[in-house]
């Protein structure tokens, strides 16, 4: 019998940047690179394909805060357009480099719940 997964529990658990079986063991060895094998659980983590998804998740939730942002700081940087510029546009770059591990831990998350690219639905 297959036992299913708790997404939205994996999903925390990678958002948290930990594995999302045990919610132990590290999710990354460096910045963006997803470790090998939990070294809590040994959960096999090689399977996992986030490719370029985390990044287009995080390009759209950039942008649409940046964006409501501009319209909101536009009347006060009339006269400096080049300030304003500098401001959204360093924001959005923090922002951007804050938001992608999490988003990628996510994203491995549910893969993993969802048995996806050769992780075993039903090992667990």
């Amino acid at each position: 019998m297959c036992e299913t997964k708790d997404t939205k529990s994996a999903m925390l658990k990678g958002a948290r940047l930990r594995c999302p079986q045990c919610g132990e063991g590290k999710l990354f060895d460096s910045y963006l690179k997803v470790t090998a094998s939990c070294d809590a659980c040994g959960l096999d983590l090689t399977p996992q394909r986030a490719d370029d998804g985390p990044a287009y998740i995080v390009i759209l939730l950039v942008c649409h805060i940046v964006g409501f942002a501009m319209h909101l700081m536009y009347k006060s940087f009339l006269d400096d357009p080049l300030m304003l510029a500098l401001i959204l546009g360093g924001a959005a770059l923090a922002l951007s480099l804050a938001l992608l591990p999490p988003v990628k831990g996510m994203v491995v998350a549910i893969q993993w719940a969802k048995g996806m690219h050769g992780f075993d639905a039903r090992a667990g």
